[in-house]
C-alpha cells in the first residue's frame, strides 16, 4: 500500500495541473492581443488626427491683395492711394496720384515717400502732415482711409466657400479704379463695378473740367458709363464733340478692365 500511494498522488497532481493548464488557456484569449486592440485600437488614430489638426488651420491665411482708395481732389491736385495688404495687415502703401507740375512736384517728390512710411507704421490713416504739403498730405490721408475701408469689407478667403456646390464660388460685387488717363483738356479716370466678371456700374471718377469741358464732360461721361455696362469693354464709340474726353475715358476703362482680369 505504501509502494502505490506516492503513484496515487503522483497522478492526481498531473491531473491537477493539466486541469490548471486547461483553466487557463480558456481564459487566456479574453485577455490577449485582440481584446486589448478592440479596446483601445482607435485610440492611435485619435491622436494621429490631433497632431494634424494644427497642420490643416494654417491653410486659412489670407492671400495678398491690393485695394486702391478713391481720388482724393485737392486744391493742387488728385490725390490716390493704392495699399497691398496681407493676412490683414498693411505691407506696402504707394501714390498712384499726386499733385505734380513746377513746386508741386518737388514737394510731392519730398511728401509722398514719408506719407508712405506713416501709412505702414501706423496701420491706419492716422498720419501726421508733411510740413509744406498739407493739402496733398490731407488728400493721401483721404484716399487712404478710403482704401483701407474697402480692405475691410473686401472678403477674406476662406475654405468654405465651395461647400454649398457651385453657387458657393460666385465672385462678389468688386470695385476697380482705371488708370488715369491724361487728355489735352484735363484728366479721366473711370472706376467700374463688376459682379463676378459682369460690369454692372461705371463711372468716371476724374474727367475735364471748367468752363466748356464742365458742359462737355456732363453730356458726353452719363453717355459712355452706359455704353461700357452694354459693351462689357472699351470698345465703345466716341461722343460726338468730346473726342479727347471720349478717348481718355475709353484708355482709363479699358486699364480698369485690365486689372479685374477681364
Amino acid at each position: 500500500m505504501r509502494k502505490s500511494h506516492p503513484i496515487r498522488r503522483a497522478v492526481l497532481a498531473t491531473a491537477a495541473t493539466v486541469s490548471g493548464v486547461v483553466l487557463l488557456l480558456s481564459l487566456k484569449p479574453g485577455s490577449g492581443p485582440a481584446s486589448a486592440q478592440a479596446a483601445g485600437g482607435a485610440a492611435p488614430q485619435q491622436t494621429a488626427a490631433a497632431q494634424e489638426s494644427p497642420q490643416g488651420g494654417s491653410g486659412q491665411q489670407t492671400g495678398t491683395r491690393t485695394v486702391t482708395g478713391d481720388v482724393a481732389t485737392t486744391e493742387y491736385g488728385p490725390v490716390q492711394v493704392r495699399l497691398t495688404v496681407s493676412g490683414g495687415r498693411i505691407t506696402r502703401a504707394e501714390a498712384v496720384q499726386a499733385p505734380s507740375g513746377g513746386l508741386s512736384s518737388q514737394k510731392t517728390a519730398t511728401a509722398v515717400p514719408r506719407l508712405n512710411q506713416e501709412a505702414l507704421a501706423a496701420q491706419s490713416s492716422r498720419i501726421d502732415a508733411v510740413s509744406g504739403a498739407t493739402y496733398t498730405s490731407q488728400g493721401y490721408q483721404r484716399s487712404l482711409q478710403s482704401a483701407i475701408d474697402k480692405a475691410k469689407a473686401a472678403p477674406q478667403g476662406g475654405g468654405t466657400s465651395g461647400s454649398a456646390g457651385g453657387s458657393g464660388s460666385a465672385a462678389q460685387a468688386r470695385t476697380v479704379v482705371g488708370d488715369v488717363a491724361q487728355t489735352q483738356y484735363g484728366p479721366v479716370q473711370v472706376r467700374v463695378t463688376l459682379n463676378g466678371d459682369k460690369v454692372t456700374k461705371a463711372e468716371a471718377v476724374q474727367a475735364p473740367s471748367g468752363g466748356l469741358s464742365s458742359q462737355k464732360t456732363a453730356t458726353a461721361v452719363p453717355r459712355l458709363n452706359q455704353e461700357a455696362v452694354s459693351a462689357q469693354s472699351a470698345n465703345i464709340d466716341a461722343v460726338s464733340g468730346a473726342t479727347y474726353t471720349s478717348a481718355g475715358y475709353k484708355q482709363s476703362l479699358q486699364s480698369a478692365l485690365d486689372k479685374a482680369g477681364g
